[in-house]
């Protein structure tokens, strides 16, 4: 089976030294990845670790695609104990530094322990070195991007930082790279900078010699030839569908749709859209360079979930307003879902919709934790009493823009992922708006039947994030093709999937965490029963754990 190849180099910040570890056997059971980065957790952070501890370790790791020349292959994984749900987390970014990161010959890095003084790390495949940078206390993301460039020539891809949220501890900080993608969910940027690390660099010329098959060809080509909406308006091409059937949060999750729609939806996206961009070898480009000349605003996005979370739940209905929103959490180093989500509650709390000077003023002051900024930087869960607002979040994370209330698989999905409200664990909104051909579509309504597609849903996702496959290659990357790529059963590989979803579940039931953290705050028919199906089809306790000869079997070899 094709897998990622190299050593895990592990680097201790409070010591300033470094050391590499063989994990062929991890690597050979869990691909690469998410799959590895979760592996490499159970085994070296203890399971009552403080995410902003020295002993909560961040496993940057890459994948076997990442050898490959195919499309929808330049994202690369983070994993570690999240400061906003206090469980075990996996991040995803896309850009354009996985290949720089694999060039250092490593599968692995992990970063752990904590530093005295504001560290650059800078990893090669020669060794590591450790800069001091106090100079750069406060920076934003390209303030760092540039002082990287100009003192040692290397561009923003060889670059993972964190801005003044990240080192505020902000709970849910990203950590950035090619200055506008993100490891954005879950706040893994306030675990770096809890470690007084500012940025890595990754660079070398080691990349491993992995044989891809050339059915990466195949993939390729039909991603360049591919007429596909999202070529011109990435992921905001779905706005108006998420309007019309009402499963667009609009003012703090209190209503379903939008008014407002047209001046943020993916036309008025396009509009702005100045050139074509991508991620490292993907022809299919669905990134969004913007810009709005007469109002001096330019960005990459927003993406569609940027457009719920500071567009219609905030009230605003001009896309250049969200575009400058989008812009300065990129530059802050803010997930946009999170931070959006965040000022729309204290909108809320102050009958202030709409008020965009406010939104503005709102993100630097939670990036700096100046004034009520302070509060909200804590993130929705921590917050919602003091404000008086309903608690929109599933295990500490907020909720994205595809709404379970009206798509009600991707309401069980928000319930059981391991990762809280996020829409990314199984994506089960693709089947019910529906995206995905009519033969394969759900009903909306209804639970009947669905345990089963979320967690088949939730192993081809999760199989996806060890390859490294992105996300959109849904409709190239088919069975057979990820066969004949992996030189796998698609089966035996749904099965590594279901591996990694039941490791996840086992750590974080280790630090504490049931059934009743499965929970939402609004109703949908037969969740218990629901529930009950999820946990019986995965082989868990029906209080939602696993247990920890289960989780044995998982690490097990075969």
């Amino acid at each position: 089976m094709l897998h990622a190849e190299g050593p895990l180099l592990t680097v201790d910040v409070s010591t300033q030294t470094s050391e590499q570890t063989a994990i062929d056997t991890i690597l050979e059971r869990f691909i690469g990845g998410r799959g590895v980065g979760t592996a490499l957790a159970h085994e070296r952070v203890p399971f009552d670790a403080d995410p902003f501890g020295p002993e909560n370790s961040l496993f940057f790791t890459t994948g076997p695609m990442q050898a490959s020349t195919m499309s929808f292959t330049g994202r690369m994984n983070c994993t570690g104990i999240s400061p906003q749900t206090d469980r075990l987390l996996s991040s995803n970014a896309g850009g354009f530094m996985s290949r720089n990161f694999a060039a250092t010959g490593n599968a692995a890095v992990e970063i752990t322990g904590q530093s005295d003084e504001l560290l650059i790390v800078h990893v090669t495949d020669e060794g590591v070195e450790f800069e001091a940078v106090p100079e750069l206390e406060d920076a934003t993301v390209p303030e760092v991007t540039t002082y990287i460039d100009e003192t040692h020539g290397l561009s923003s891809e060889h670059v993972a930082c964190i801005g003044p949220a990240g080192e505020r501890r902000v709970r849910f900080a990203s950590i950035m790279t090619t200055e506008s993608r993100a490891f954005g969910r879950g706040g893994l940027g306030a675990v770096l900078g809890s470690k007084n690390v500012k940025a890595i660099t990754f660079d070398g010329d080691s990349a491993p010699d992995i044989e891809v098959p050339q059915i990466q060809m195949d993939v390729h080509r039909d991603a360049a030839t591919s007429d596909h909406i999202m070529k011109r308006q990435g992921t905001t091409s779905v706005t108006d569908l998420a309007n019309e059937v009402e499963a667009l949060p609009t003012r703090y999750f209190s209503e379903l749709s939008f008014e407002g729609v047209e001046g943020i939806n993916g036309d008025a996206v396009e509009d702005r859209k100045y050139t074509r961009g991508t991620c490292s070898a993907c022809a299919f480009a669905c990134k969004l360079p913007t810009k709005d000349d007469e109002r001096g605003v330019e960005t990459e996005g927003p993406e569609y979930e940027t457009v719920m979370s500071f567009g219609s739940n905030c009230a605003v209905d001009d896309i250049v307003d969200v575009m400058q929103s989008n812009e300065l959490c990129d530059r802050y180093g803010m997930d946009t879902i999170t931070c959006g989500n965040v000022v729309a509650a204290y909108l809320a709390s102050e009958d202030e919709f709409g008020n965009v000077e406010l939104i503005h003023d709102l993100v630097a002051d939670i990036a700096h934790r100046d004034g009520v900024g302070d509060r909200l930087a804590e993130g929705i869960e921590r917050f919602h009493e003091e404000f008086e607002v309903e608690n929109w979040t599933v295990k500490g994370l907020d909720f994205a823009a595809h709404d379970g209330r009206t798509l009600h698989g991707q309401g069980l999905s928000y319930a059981v992922a391991n990762r809280g409200a996020d829409h990314m664990f199984s994506t089960m909104y693709a089947w019910e708006y529906p995206l995905v051909d009519a033969d394969d579509a759900l009903e909306p309504t209804g639970l009947e039947g669905k345990p089963a597609v979320v967690i088949e849903q939730e192993n081809a996702r999760a199989l996806e994030d060890c390859g490294i496959v992105c996300r959109f290659s849904r409709s190239f990357m088919t069975p057979d093709r990820f066969e004949g790529l992996f030189d796998a059963e698609y089966e035996s590989l749904l099965e590594i999937g279901s591996r990694v979803v039941t490791l996840e579940r086992h750590f974080n039931s280790q630090r504490g965490f049931d059934r009743d953290d499965d929970s939402l705050p609004y109703e949908l028919p037969a969740f218990e029963d629901a529930l009950d199906e999820y946990y019986d089809r995965r082989g868990w306790a029906r209080d939602g754990t696993v247990t920890t000869s289960h989780a044995t079997e998982m690490l097990a070899d075969d």
